[in-house]
Parts: structure tokens; C-alpha cells; sequence
């Protein structure tokens, strides 16, 4: 496999030749150069619109921010950290670790920060990919790894006379931090895994707190502390011991997958338990009705937080459920007709999920563009990694590879060595490319709806951002994780067809 690692003038831009090209260093892209390093390769770069690593964990400076899977979890398993300060980490602990990782693995020789990905095609007579970045630069490769996630597109909702406002507005993904809220009269927009976060922090420094929720969310008690001095030192001295916490963990997470696939009875224990936070904190029979669910327990993302509820019962807190009818220069008024002076809008409106990627100009064989295929049938993969007519073309956390009980990260390992395999498999074989099978990509998607059809996010009563315009989710892996390991532990070469010859 040929890697030309010099850059060349092409018609007046710059053209870099890398047989694997990644995009993305948050945990995907990370964790697959690391897996590429330790496969015996350094063939590859990694293209990052940036200049700093960190993905989701760079972006998201909000007050709060943090992780809501215990830390020995959402960490590689071939990097643990034993100096985790809480169970859960924050937001500036998570993004230290991860230049940690960049540094020992030297990394940072890999890629080529402030190129952002304008789009990337396939030349089916050279049988290589070339990324253009928005910048006019190009990069020409064999295999293209996207690790861009779906997690980084704010949703920011279109509002009437958003236009007319005076005040500042951002949304939590975009934090502003020149703005002082401190005696300001501040309007939330949205009550997702953000603004549980941020909402508490924020609330005993403004003057008043509007916080407009659509539904409500399931917020679990959080079982958040600091992680004992004497602790960190026996992972430190024996680090056996945190794989053996790190173990327990996960088999505790992997078991709620029970109850979001098939068996939500199995939720009514945790909606008692949520109830029972509710009421501990709210003592307004008026405000605990507006927090109180009235669907499955699952059906959207179930939140954790302790201090959520504590900072609704404020005096300067109000929470209106009417919706947002317009904007005006100085104030929010909702659909009752009540208006709602803001200095600030905070969006906590999270990311666009089913439509991630149709911002990116992807085209395969044919000239078929991947976002209008996509938009018009739903997104489909073979095992949430490959698609077909795109060959050598490669997801991680891609479409129905999301979770809802467990960390992301057991799932970006499991992908990376699946595309580690299929590289091998090209390899071996004296091929160029490899395409999966369009009978094996079908029949994966009609086993996997299968399953959704029956669990909590199809069942529970809800609309959430798992589901496309179609009501199809898109988004989650119905199942036990240990599973999906099963299924990508080895490329099932019968789902593939080779292309080309060396």
C-alpha cells in the first residue's frame, strides 16, 4: 500500500496522500488511530477542523458539563486513568485525559488541525478517496474513517422574531463566556442532558431564570463522588483492582439494557425511584406535575442529576411549559400569551442526530450522494459501519450504534478493530477495495428494526431525538453491547465483495 506522506501542489492546492485518512478527534477518531498504531500502522492521518483535539469534550465548555457514565467506563479500556477525581467526570478532566492520550501515543504528528471536511468522493478508477476541506485542501486515500459522531451539530430551533431580540443568544454547545449573567434575566430554552447540567449552576447568579420545557425528562439521582485518595492509589499500585471496578461496572450498565429492550415493566422501578427525587426537592403539587413524566421511563434519554430539581424550586425560578409563540426585543412570550422579560437565551436544545450528516457532500459509486439517499430513505449501514456503494468507506458511532445504557466508548473499540479487519481482509486478498453486499446490509437493518420495534423508544409513548422524521430510530443499538463485540469481533467476509486488483 503505497503512502506518499509529502505535500504536493495540485492545481494550485495543497494534496496530501495518506492510505488511511480519519476525520474526527474526539474518542472515535482518537481510538482509531490508536488501534491503527497498534496493528503495526502509521500510514494515517487524522483531519480535524480544530486546533485542539478533544471532539464533544472540547466543544462543550458549558458550567456543569460533565459526563453521565461513571469515568472508568467512558475511557479506553486499553487506557485506563487511575486519577479520576469523581465517579463522574467534568468536562475539563475528560478533555485532559484525552490530550494525555494524543501526547503518549504522538499523535499530534498525525494530524492537521483547522482542516474541516467540505466533502469526499470516491474515484472508482484509482479506487481511492479524496476529502476536500473547506479551504480548498486535499487529501487522497485508500480507506476513509469517519469519527465525527453525531453529537456535534447544535440543533438551534427556528423561533419567530428571533430575529428582533436585543439580548445575547447562544446555545450550551457554543457557550459564551464573555457574557456575565449575574443579575440578568435569563430564557432556557429546552430540558435536555445540557441544560440539567447548566440550569443549576447558572440559577443562584441570575436575577431570574425562565426555563421553557417541551416534556419533561426522567432524571435519575446521580450517584456522583470523589473518588477516595486511597483508591486512586491501589489503581495506581495494582491496576487489576480498576479493571476489576471497571468490570463491575459495566456488567451493572449492561443490565439495564433489559429493560429498554422488550421488558419496560422493568422501568416502573426506576420511575418510582425518579418520583421519589421529585418530590424529596419539589414541594409545589403545581411544579411536581409539570417534572412528572407521563411516558415510559427510557423513552427518552434518562437524565441524572442531583441538584436539577433543587434549583426549580428556586424563588427566581419559573418553569413554563407553553411553549415559545415568538421573541420579541426584550422578552419570551408563550403560547399562553404570557411574556417573559430575557436579557440572555440559553439554547439546551442539543444536536441534530438523524440528520447529522446531511451537512457533509459524501459520493460513492455511480456519483450516488450519501446525504440524499439518506434523507430520502433513512440512514442505513451494515452494522452501523459500512454502506453500501461506498466502498472502503467506514463510520464509527454511526447510525443504530448509539446507547442509552452504556458508555459509547465499549462501542468505538469494538468498530475500530472491525475496520482494522476489513483493511486486513482487502490486504490479504490483493484487492483495492471492498463494498459490503447489499443483501447483507438489508438483512441487518430488518433484524435490527426488528428489535426496536419492540423496545421502550418505539413503545414508551414519546417522540424523541432517537427517531427520524419517519418515526424510524435511527439512532440506538437495540441490545447488549456484549453483542455487538460478538457480531464485529471478525468482518464476515460473505457480507463483502472485494473490488479491484494490486
Amino acid at each position: 500500500m503505497t503512502t506518499d506522506w509529502g505535500a504536493m501542489s495540485r492545481t494550485g492546492t495543497t494534496t496530501e496522500r495518506a492510505s488511511i485518512m480519519i476525520v474526527g478527534t474526539g474518542f472515535s477518531g482518537l481510538g482509531m488511530a490508536i488501534q491503527l498504531l497498534k496493528d503495526g500502522r502509521d500510514d494515517f492521518v487524522i483531519l480535524e477542523k480544530a486546533h485542539e483535539v478533544g471532539g464533544t469534550w472540547r466543544d462543550n465548555t458549558y458550567p456543569g458539563c460533565a459526563c453521565d457514565i461513571q469515568s472508568h467506563m467512558y475511557s479506553f479500556s486499553y487506557e485506563q486513568n487511575p486519577d479520576w477525581s469523581r465517579a463522574f467526570s467534568g468536562q475539563p478532566e475528560i478533555l485532559d485525559y484525552l490530550k494525555r492520550v494524543v501526547d503518549k501515543y504522538g499523535l499530534r504528528s498525525h494530524i492537521r488541525f483547522g482542516v474541516e471536511m467540505a466533502g469526499a468522493t470516491w474515484d472508482e478508477s484509482d479506487r481511492t478517496w479524496t476529502v476536500t476541506g473547506t479551504n480548498g485542501e486535499t487529501y487522497v486515500g485508500d480507506y476513509l474513517v469517519s469519527g465525527v459522531g453525531a453529537l456535534h451539530v447544535p440543533n438551534i430551533p427556528k423561533l419567530a422574531g428571533i430575529e428582533t431580540f436585543q439580548g445575547e443568544q447562544f446555545h450550551s454547545a457554543e457557550w459564551n463566556h464573555d457574557v456575565d449573567l449575574r443579575g440578568k434575566q435569563v430564557a432556557v430554552v429546552g430540558t435536555g442532558a445540557s441544560a440539567i447540567q447548566f440550569v443549576p449552576q447558572i440559577a443562584p447568579e441570575v436575577e431570574r431564570l425562565t426555563l421553557f420545557q417541551r416534556t419533561p425528562p426522567w432524571v435519575m439521582p446521580k450517584p456522583d463522588h470523589r473518588v477516595p485518595r486511597a483508591a486512586k492509589a491501589l489503581f495506581r499500585r495494582a491496576p487489576i483492582t480498576q479493571r476489576a471496578v471497571r468490570t463491575a461496572l459495566y456488567w451493572f450498565l449492561e443490565s439495564r439494557a433489559i429493560g429498554f429492550n422488550g421488558h419496560p415493566a422493568l422501568m416502573k422501578a426506576g420511575e418510582r425511584v425518579c418520583k421519589r427525587h421529585i418530590n424529596k426537592a419539589i414541594q409545589d403539587p403545581e411544579l411536581r406535575a409539570k417534572l412528572t413524566p407521563d411516558y415510559t421511563m427510557g423513552c427518552k434519554r434518562v437524565l441524572q442529576a442531583n441538584d436539577y430539581y433543587p434549583a426549580l424550586a428556586r424563588e427566581n425560578v419559573d418553569v413554563v411549559t407553553d411553549g415559545v409563540a415568538e421573541v420579541r426585543e426584550h422578552s419570551v412570550v408563550d403560547s399562553a400569551g404570557v411574556e417573559h422579560e430575557a436579557d440572555v437565551i440559553i439554547y439546551g436544545t442539543g444536536f441534530h442526530v438523524t440528520d447529522a450528516f446531511d451537512y457533509l457532500t459524501i459520493t460513492g459509486e455511480n456519483g450516488r450522494d450519501l446525504a440524499t439517499e439518506w434523507a430520502e430513505k433513512g440512514m442505513e449501514t451494515h452494522q452501523g459501519i459500512t454502506v453500501e456503494g461506498f466502498p472502503n468507506l467506514f463510520f464509527l458511532l454511526g447510525p443504530n450504534t448509539g446507547l442509552g445504557h452504556m458508555s459509547v466508548v465499549f462501542m468505538i473499540e469494538s468498530q475500530a478493530r472491525y475496520v482494522i479487519d476489513a483493511i486486513n481482509h482487502v490486504e490479504r486478498s490483493g484487492a483495492q477495495a471492498l463494498r459490503v453486499r447489499t443483501d447483507a446490509q438489508r438483512k441487518f437493518q430488518r433484524d435490527i428494526q426488528r428489535k426496536l420495534a419492540n423496545g421502550v423508544w418505539s413503545t414508551g409513548g414519546c417522540t424523541s431525538w432517537y427517531l427520524d422524521a419517519k418515526g424510524v430510530n435511527r439512532t440506538l443499538w437495540p441490545g447488549f453491547t456484549w453483542k455487538y463485540w460478538l457480531q464485529t469481533r471478525k468482518v464476515d467476509t460473505s457480507d463483502y465483495e472485494l473490488v479491484g486488483r494490486r
